[in-house]
């Protein structure tokens, strides 16, 4: 495991989502296998760490406090703010209620710092400035270490940055998911010196191979069964992409989870993945890809390909998609 930059942050070069252990993708894992999944990351080099209020809500930042405080002096946790946590997706980033969170996530963390803090989504009611200035003010107290973004805009971006220096910005990005590439938000991290982090770098699952027409979701404990991308006809229709990756696959003796995140690692050297899972053998296999070294050739050759490939629905439903932040 190799180190890289967020900003002024090092991390390892790949990191572990939380989120799906405590539910989202299925029903919540038992904690105790949580602790462990968790665990057996920091054992095998990994010391970047993402949960977030709104998943459970809570449960998630209370899992990754227990799992990792024997070890929180060797690890750096990122978690965030910004949902209104009222049954719906509106946003609440006043700079009190910012505060209120940091505080309450302390306590669920077990710890007296956040290493990354983010603004989960955009809140356009609240000016970015004045997350920034909320968020400053953290930092000058200790509390709060490095400041971050989900979801934001170029334009977002650039205006945080001006208040208190922006460290990582979190988006959906993987060889399913390209639009940081197009939107100009990985130009503008490059540009001011801030780190990316993809989530959904195994597009939700779909990468890993697994899926095909006949898989299903159950709409009470798994976001995927309402988004578009997830439709019968739409996991079949986006299977040439699975036909990529297993091509490479079989030419590398990897598999398509591994050459999907060692795409996303060989993009630019300040991104930095997060692949969420409660299963160890599925860990083990993400670390794999740190074996697997694409060349520029082969990154020229797959773009080649992935450029005459149309993916079939949107990445989430209208909901969700309503939180993104797309200003110009």
């Amino acid at each position: 495991m190799k180190a890289r930059r967020l900003g002024n942050m090092e991390v390892s070069e790949i990191g572990a989502g939380a989120m799906s252990i405590s539910g989202s993708y299925g029903p919540p894992a038992d904690i105790d296998q949580g602790i462990r999944t968790l665990r057996t990351a920091h054992d095998n080099g990994i010391t970047f760490f993402d949960t977030a209020e709104v998943y459970g809500p809570y449960t998630n930042e209370e899992l990754v406090g227990e799992a990792l405080a024997p070890i929180r002096d060797q690890v750096k946790i990122a978690t965030k703010f910004g949902f209104a946590l009222d049954g719906t997706t509106a946003r609440d980033s006043r700079p009190d209620r910012i505060k209120r969170v940091a505080e309450a996530s302390l306590k669920r963390l077990k710890t007296d710092r956040i290493d990354l803090f983010y603004q989960h989504r955009v809140d356009r009611n609240v000016p970015i400035e004045d997350v920034a200035g909320a968020v400053k003010d953290l930092i000058q107290e200790g509390k709060v270490l490095h400041f971050g973004l989900s979801e934001p805009s170029p334009r977002t971006i650039r205006r945080a940055h001006a208040v208190q220096a922006v460290t990582a910005v979190q988006t959906e990005y993987s060889m399913m998911e390209r639009s940081p590439k197009t939107n100009g938000v990985l130009a503008t991290c490059e540009e001011l010196g801030i780190g990316f982090v993809p989530w959904g770098p195994l597009g939700m699952g779909y990468l890993t191979g697994k899926m095909d027409g006949n898989t299903r979701f159950d709409p009470k404990t798994d976001l995927r069964a309402s988004f578009e991308r997830f439709t019968p006809e739409n996991l079949a229709a986006n299977l040439p992409i699975i036909e990529l990756l297993r091509q490479y696959a079989e030419r590398r003796g990897a598999t398509p989870s591994q050459i999907a995140l060692a795409w996303l690692r060989a993009q630019e050297p300040f991104i930095v993945p997060i692949p969420g899972t409660r299963n160890i053998d599925h860990l083990n296999e993400n670390l794999g890809a740190l074996r697997v070294e694409l060349t520029s050739a082969d990154l020229a050759e797959i773009e080649a390909v992935l450029s005459k490939l149309t993916v079939h629905g949107g990445r989430m439903n209208p909901m969700y998609m309503e939180s993104v932040d797309v200003s110009a």
